[in-house]
C-alpha cells in the first residue's frame, strides 16, 4: 500500500496542475489580457494535452529501458521547475512555458506510474490499486479547487495573499496584479506536494516484473511488508525483464518489437480508441469547466469552483466504493454504467440547457460520479495488463501521446465551437454525447477478459511463451 500511494502522488500532481491552471484561468487572463485564442494555447500545451504527450512518449519508453525507479528518481525535478515558472510569471510566453514544461513532467511520469501500480499489486488487488491511483487523482482537483476559493478574491485567506503581493510587487500593483498572486499561491502548494512525492518515490525498489528477483514467490502470495513490490518470478521471455544489474531491452528494440507484433497494435488501437474519444470530453471538462460554469451557466469565479469541488468529491467517493468491488465484480459491467452516466449531463445540456441552479449541480454531480467510474481507470489498468513489460510502459506512453496530443487540437476546436461567451455549448454537448457513445460501443466489443489473473497469465495468453 505505502508504494502505491507513493506513486499514486503523480495522479494529484497530474489533475492538480490542469486544475490548478483552470480555477485560476480567470485571473489570468484579466492581469495579461489574454484572449479565447490564449486560453486554447494554454490548455493544448499544458498537463491536460500536448506537454503530458510529449512527455508521455518520452517517459514511457524511458521506464522501459531504464526502469520505473529511474522517472521516479528525476521527474518531479522537472514538475517543480515547471509550477516554479508558472507561478513567477509575468507574461504570456513565461505562463505558457511553464505550462508546458509541467505537463511534459506530468506525461513522463503516468506510463511509469499506472505501471509501476500494476506491476506491484497482487492479482486479488490490481484493480483496487488502480482505483486508489484514480482517487488521488479525485482528490488533487477537489484540495487544489479548495485553495483556490480559500485564496481568490473574497475567499477567507485573500487578505493573507493581498498583503503578500503588496509585499513583493508594491502597494501601488494594480488590481489584476494582485489578485493573480492567489494562482500563484495556489501553483506552491503543488510544489510542496511534488517535492513531498519525490523524496517518497526515491526510496521505492524497482518493479519486480522489470528487473526479477533471485528468491521466488507466487503471484498472490505473502509480501515482504516493506512494499508492495510483486516478487514472483515471470521469465524475460514473458515479461521483457532483465537479470538484476543489467538494463532493460534499448528503446529502439522495444520500439521495433511494439510495431511488429500485431496482437500488441491491435491492443493499442482498441485502448487509444476507447480512452481517446472518452478524454476529448475530459480534457474539456477539466480544463474549462469553471470557465463553462461561469459564461454558460453565469455563475461568479467563487460559485464555479464550489461546483467544481463538489464534483471531485463526488468522484472522490465513487471510487472509493468502486475499489470494494472492482476486482469481484464484471469489468464490461461497470465500464458501461459509467458511460451511461457519462452521457446523461450532457443530454441534460441540449434537453433542458444549464441556466438554472438545479441543472448546474446536476450537471456537477452527474459528471461527478461519472469521474469514479470512468474510462480512465480501464485505461489505466488494461494498458498495464495487456502488454508484456518489455514494453509495457513505452505502450501506454505512445497511446497517451497520441490521446493527449489529439485533445490539444481538440481543445482548440473547441473553443471556436464554443464561442467567447458559451453560445456554441448545445452544439459542443452534442459532439461529446457523440465522443462518449464511440468510446462506450468500442469498449463494449473489445472489452478483454483479465480478472483475477497474473500479469505472467495474461502475457502468456495473449502472446504466448516467447
Amino acid at each position: 500500500m505505502k508504494s502505491t500511494l507513493a506513486v499514486s502522488l503523480n495522479n494529484y500532481l497530474d489533475a492538480g496542475a490542469i486544475v490548478a491552471g483552470a480555477s485560476g484561468i480567470t485571473l489570468w487572463q484579466n492581469y495579461l489580457g489574454l484572449s479565447e485564442m490564449h486560453l486554447g494555447w494554454l490548455n493544448a500545451i499544458s498537463a491536460n494535452a500536448l506537454g503530458a504527450a510529449i512527455g508521455a512518449i518520452i517517459g514511457g519508453f524511458l521506464a522501459d529501458r531504464f526502469g520505473r525507479k529511474f522517472i521516479f528518481t528525476y521527474n518531479l525535478l522537472v514538475y517543480m521547475l515547471g509550477v516554479l515558472v508558472v507561478m513567477l510569471s509575468v507574461n504570456f510566453p513565461m505562463l505558457l512555458c511553464g505550462f508546458l514544461i509541467t505537463g511534459i513532467s506530468v506525461g513522463i511520469g503516468v506510463p511509469a506510474s499506472w505501471t509501476y501500480i500494476s506491476e506491484s499489486s497482487e492479482v486479488h488487488n490490481r484493480g483496487r490499486n488502480i482505483c486508489i491511483s484514480q482517487m488521488s487523482w479525485g482528490f488533487g482537483p477537489m484540495i487544489i479547487l479548495l485553495f483556490g476559493m480559500l485564496f481568490a478574491p473574497g475567499g477567507y485567506l485573500y487578505g493573507g495573499v493581498e498583503a503578500l503581493a503588496h509585499a513583493i510587487i508594491g502597494a501601488d500593483a494594480s488590481t489584476q496584479a494582485v489578485e493573480v498572486f492567489s494562482s500563484r499561491v495556489v501553483f506552491f502548494t503543488l510544489f510542496v506536494v511534488a517535492f513531498i512525492a519525490w523524496t517518497l518515490q526515491r526510496q521505492l525498489e524497482e518493479s519486480a516484473e522489470w528487473r526479477p528477483t533471485p528468491s521466488p514467490s507466487r503471484e498472490g502470495g505473502e509480501t515482504s511488508g516493506k512494499n508492495e513490490t510483486n516478487t514472483s518470478q515471470p521469465t524475460p521471455a514473458l515479461t521483457g525483464g532483465v537479470p538484476a544489474g543489467r538494463g532493460g531491452s534499448s528503446i529502439v528494440e522495444n520500439i521495433k518489437s511494439l510495431f511488429t507484433n500485431k496482437i500488441a497494435v491491435r491492443t493499442a488501437l482498441f485502448l487509444a480508441a476507447i480512452y481517446l474519444t472518452w478524454n476529448l470530453v475530459a480534457s474539456v471538462m477539466g480544463f474549462f469547466l469553471p470557465h463553462i460554469y461561469e459564461t454558460a451557466g453565469g455563475v461568479s469565479n467563487e460559485q464555479a469552483n464550489w461546483l467544481s469541488c463538489v464534483l471531485w468529491f463526488c468522484t472522490v467517493a465513487t471510487t472509493a466504493v468502486l475499489s470494494q468491488f472492482i476486482d469481484r465484480i464484471s469489468h464490461k459491467f461497470v465500464y458501461v454504467l459509467g458511460l451511461l452516466v457519462a452521457i446523461s449531463p450532457w443530454a441534460m445540456v441540449v434537453t433542458t440547457g444549464i441556466g438554472s441552479t438545479a441543472s448546474l449541480w446536476a450537471f456537477a454531480i452527474l459528471w461527478g460520479i461519472e469521474g469514479g467510474l470512468s474510462v480512465q481507470i480501464f485505461y489505466a489498468l488494461w494498458g498495464s495488463e495487456l502488454f508484456p513489460a518489455k514494453f509495457r510502459a513505452g505502450a501506454q506512453g505512445l497511446m497517451f501521446f497520441l490521446v493527449r496530443g489529439l485533445s490539444a487540437v481538440w481543445g482548440l476546436i473547441f473553443t471556436f465551437i464554443y464561442g467567447e461567451n458559451g453560445e456554441g455549448f448545445t452544439l459542443a454537448a452534442y459532439c461529446m454525447i457523440a465522443l462518449l457513445a464511440l468510446s462506450l460501443i468500442i469498449g463494449v466489443i473489445g472489452c478483454p477478459d483479465t480478472r483475477g489473473k497474473s500479469l505472467a497469465q495474461i502475457t502468456k495468453e495473449r502472446y504466448g511463451e516467447a
